[in-house]
């Protein structure tokens, strides 16, 4: 056949293909699809025409949803019932061509856009009203090589994925403490976990990030292409584009490590506390330790908690447990060898998805008696509410990176202090956020900035862009390079330097940047 006529005959069936397609679109709806209300990313109201609709779905290969199709109320949920947002389009990315797709449709029509991943956003910015959300839950795989210590994890991947492939190869990355966690979010604001002072954060094991930009491109960022964007995506969040793929350093351990909790009545809240204070600044790095304090609703005793994750040799392990051992008899003992994998799943059953939320959080560099008796004699029991503050332990490998390399700017950090109220969903939720609210404002004295995927859902333009510390004006710049118009703006917002919003990127879309 010749060149010319195979080209003919090729196009020929690449628009049959795409006809079928929006026409089996359509048809799912029994008819054609209407316009659909929608709103801007700086709050205007707009119409998305039915055509468009369709041909955005064509370019699809996972489900484009509207209000009303089949699996559009479970999509549009996150992880706290709360933040109850009903997005105008909900496109389920199955990998970079349809997150390409789906951003430039965003840009073109300069839509208010969310991105979801685990959906644990504690601001509820992982969905919108009157949006568009890319929902990345069948973008979800990981490849792991041993021999170089490397695993590839797509964008959408939870971190129970994570530690189960690296696991079975004697490797592991720090990655959170609760297994349903989003990679993508958790990774891009910094990434705490029960191995962070051992092997440093998330972001310090990246190794390159593939992310589709706000002009649809895909840009590959490592130490060797898109520096400063790579600078930026290790701790200035969701501001820079959907993370389609991320490379992470994999570390040798023994698949069992010790762990459990210390389990004591609320009255020892304090001993608990001030263990912690003077142990937590010297402690191993291979030691990370976490307190609890809860008050439970009912009027149930309270409790006093400390969680434990020793990742060193096992027969050093008492010796690192030893000043915990000091506190006395608790009410339970779980501590004990155990795989890892179990234990990042340990805090999963705790973080309830039919209980509505509210969240505080600060980053402390030491814990002082005034700020002991700040957080005992806050903590407030209630009927109809559980109460909780808790902390997670920084410092170690993760405190000895410099403050300018890289975006998160908190190295300093002994631990984050966070308080959370939940309450049953459907209550009334105004007396359970003003409880949170009054506790914190006794707590934020205390306190140095903020971890910005524990941020809190009234902060201000201006608490977001001091948190970023030093490292707010490179962060500025690099936000004005690659996304001028802030299409990407629900997150810890880096607002774009002045300039107009960057029309609709109508060229080839190449393979990298």
């Amino acid at each position: 056949m010749k060149r010319r006529e195979f080209l003919q005959s090729s196009s020929a069936v690449a628009l049959f293909a795409l006809s079928s397609r929006r026409a089996a679109y359509a048809a799912v709806r029994s008819g054609a699809t209407p316009d659909v209300a929608a709103v801007t990313g700086d709050g205007r109201p707009i119409t998305l025409r039915g055509a468009d609709i369709e041909d955005l779905a064509a370019q699809l290969r996972g489900p484009l949803l509207l209000a009303g199709d089949d699996g559009y109320e479970e999509a549009r949920l996150i992880l706290n019932p709360s933040f109850d947002k009903r997005p105008a389009l909900i496109a389920q990315v199955t990998g970079v061509a349809d997150t390409q797709a789906a951003v430039q449709f965003a840009q073109a029509h300069q839509l208010l856009l969310a991105v979801k991943c685990g959906g644990h956003s504690h601001s509820g910015q992982s969905t919108c009203n009157g949006g568009m959300m890319i929902d990345l839950k069948d973008l979800r795989g990981v490849r792991v090589d041993p021999r170089a210590r490397r695993a590839w994890v797509d964008g959408g991947t939870l971190l129970g994925h994570v530690d189960h492939e690296s696991t079975a190869c004697g490797l592991v990355t720090p990655l959170g403490t609760v297994s349903h966690t989003g990679v993508g979010g958790l990774t891009l604001g910094g990434g705490f976990g029960r191995l962070s002072r051992r092997y440093g954060m998330a972001i310090d094991n990246l190794e390159s990030v593939d992310l589709v930009t706000a002009d649809a491109q895909l840009r590959r960022a490592s130490a060797a292409d898109h520096r400063d964007l790579f600078w930026a995506l290790r701790g200035g969040g969701g501001n820079f584009g959907v993370a389609v793929t991320f490379e992470f350093r994999l570390h040798p351990m023994r698949r069992q490590v010790i762990a459990g909790k210390l389990t004591f009545p609320i009255e020892k809240a304090r001993d608990v506390l001030r263990m912690f204070a003077d142990y937590a600044p010297e402690a191993p790095d291979e030691l990370y330790m976490d307190p609890v304090l809860l008050r439970p609703p009912g009027g149930a005793p309270g409790l006093a908690t400390v969680e434990v994750c020793y990742s060193g040799e096992h027969a050093d392990a008492e010796r690192a447990l030893a000043p915990l051992r000091k506190l006395g008899t608790p009410l339970q003992d779980t501590i004990q060898a155990v795989n890892y994998e179990l234990v990042q799943r340990m805090n999963d059953a705790t973080d309830a998805r039919a209980v509505a939320t509210y969240l505080k959080g600060g980053f402390i560099s030491e814990l002082s008696d005034k700020l002991i008796s700040a957080i005992v004699d806050g903590l407030e029991g209630h009927p109809d509410r559980a109460t909780l503050l808790f902390f997670q332990h920084c410092g170690g490998a993760a405190g000895r990176v410099a403050e300018s390399a890289t975006a998160f700017a908190h190295r300093y950090a002994l631990a984050n202090m966070m308080t959370v109220v939940g309450w049953p969903h459907g209550a009334e939720p105004q007396e359970h956020i003003e409880a949170a609210r009054r506790h914190w404002r006794a707590l934020q004295p205390f306190t140095r900035g903020f971890y910005i995927n524990d941020m809190a859902r009234e902060a201000s333009v201006q608490d977001v862009n001091e948190n970023y510390r030093g490292n707010y004006q490179r962060l500025v710049a690099i936000k004005t390079k690659y996304d001028p118009g802030n299409l990407f703006r629900l997150n810890a917002n880096v607002q774009p330097a002045g300039r107009p919003l960057r029309q609709e990127a109508r060229g080839r879309l190449t393979p990298f940047g």
